[in-house]
């Protein structure tokens, strides 16, 4: 092993082991090495790409606030940090991304971000907007009549294709969601309620990506990359501040005594890897990124296991992709996520497909929490990693740990949808 690809190693046997576990449709857990420290990623996030991402955020409240006026929401995209009732491991809180405003998921972070970044360019060139101008100027008739011209063309397995297409429509941009087979009926329906254009692929999520990118290519449009895109990154990237500010509110230090460990729900790698990138910014080796995946498509735990730093596809090794999560039904890796943060991800956990629908029940039953299977998935990794965690010396025996579950979708289910999940015989 090259002394690059030293510093994002796992233990060979731990590789070995996690890669049987999951040939044989059972749980795998992967861990790095311990006592690393922080490496040097091949594209490391800078401070300044997540607090230009926090300015464009606050440029473009009024400008959202006015478009999705429902409930008198203020245009921020912020969720809420609270306790889990009744929980046997001390400290654990949920990231309520599952009740974003607007898309309803995690993906009201990085796709509605670089949504966000192309439109203000676009105004920006035109001119319909001076620099410093205030971007309640983009809704203007005029301005709306030039975003009507442009397509915007993204990819995805539901959350993704919801959020860029809900805002895109919403600013009067035309939206061409590419689906994979994986994704949820009622999710192409709401977009195709909007005006959006949803094409339909009988292939996997790396094949819609594909067509997408054509399509885009073809027709002049503006492509939202979910395999390679440095915005969406820096977009969810941004979302650490938020959760730092959170914690310190409620009086929790993050230090070597209480390590902050995080529980992240990942398809592709991007939502996950842009938190983990703007928390390690923030605590460094007092911060656990802990990836989440289904047993059929742990794309990144298979990358880490191999240890090359580049995409594995989930079928070479024999896996079929199909899971009741939707959101997470990914072959392989971001190569930009693997480059930008792959060598700090401290652990990959898959869980099994009846372990996330028993979360979304017990979630539901114990605090309220309207998951999908990919928002619950978090706490199914939970127990799993705190085991093998301490046993390998990943976490000091006697740290009290900070748990955050990050809970990505679920809010927006139609209650048949949610009724079938709850009734489910999967578990």
């Amino acid at each position: 092993m090259s002394d690059d690809q030293t510093s994002a190693a796992g233990r060979p046997r731990d590789s070995l082991a996690a890669i049987a576990s999951l040939v044989r449709g059972e749980a795998a857990v992967w861990l790095r090495e311990p006592g690393l420290g922080l490496a040097v990623d091949a594209a490391p996030l800078t401070i300044e790409e997540v607090e230009d991402a926090r300015a464009r955020f606050i440029r473009f409240e009024p400008v959202l606030s006015t478009l999705f006026p429902s409930g008198g929401w203020d245009g921020q995209i912020r969720s809420e940090l609270i306790a889990y009732p009744g929980s046997g491991a001390p400290n654990l809180l949920v990231k309520c991304d599952h009740a974003l405003p607007m898309a309803g998921s995690v993906k009201a972070r990085g796709g509605v971000y670089e949504l966000l970044c192309h439109v203000e360019e676009l105004a920006l060139r035109r001119p319909l907007i001076s620099p410093g101008q205030s971007l309640e100027a983009l809704l203007t008739p005029e301005s709306l009549a030039v975003l009507e011209a442009r397509r915007i063309v993204v990819a995805s397995t539901g959350n993704l294709g919801f959020a860029v297409g809900l805002v895109a429509r919403a600013l009067g941009l035309q939206a061409e969601i590419h689906m994979s087979h994986d994704a949820k009926t009622w999710k192409k329906d709401r977009l195709k309620s909007i005006g959006a254009t949803v094409i339909e692929h009988a292939c996997d999520y790396t094949g819609a990506v594909a067509r997408a990118r054509s399509s885009a290519e073809a027709e002049d449009a503006y492509f939202i990359d979910d395999e390679n895109s440095r915005r969406l990154f820096v977009g969810y990237a941004a979302a650490a501040a938020e959760l730092a500010g959170q914690l310190s509110a409620r009086g929790l230090t993050v230090g070597p005594d209480s390590p902050l460990i995080v529980y992240l729900p990942c398809g592709v790698g991007g939502a996950p890897g842009g938190v983990t990138a703007g928390l390690k910014q923030i605590y460094g080796q007092d911060v656990l990124a802990v990836f989440v995946e289904p047993v059929a498509s742990p794309c990144v735990l298979v990358a880490l296991a191999a240890g090359q730093g580049v995409p594995v596809s989930v079928y070479d090794l024999g896996l079929d992709n199909d899971t009741i999560a939707d959101g997470l039904a990914v072959p392989s890796a971001s190569p930009l996520v693997l480059q930008a943060i792959g060598r700090n991800i401290d652990a990959a956990v898959a869980v099994t497909d009846q372990a996330m629908v028993q979360w979304v029940r017990r979630a539901w039953a114990e605090a309220g929490l309207r998951l999908e299977p990919s928002g619950a998935s978090g706490f199914a990794a939970l127990a799993l990693f705190i085991e093998r965690a301490r046993v390998a010396g990943l976490i000091n025996p006697t740290a009290t740990p900070i748990h955050v579950v990050w809970a990505t979708g679920g809010s927006l289910l139609p209650e048949p949808e949610f009724s079938a999940l709850l009734a489910s015989d999967a578990a």
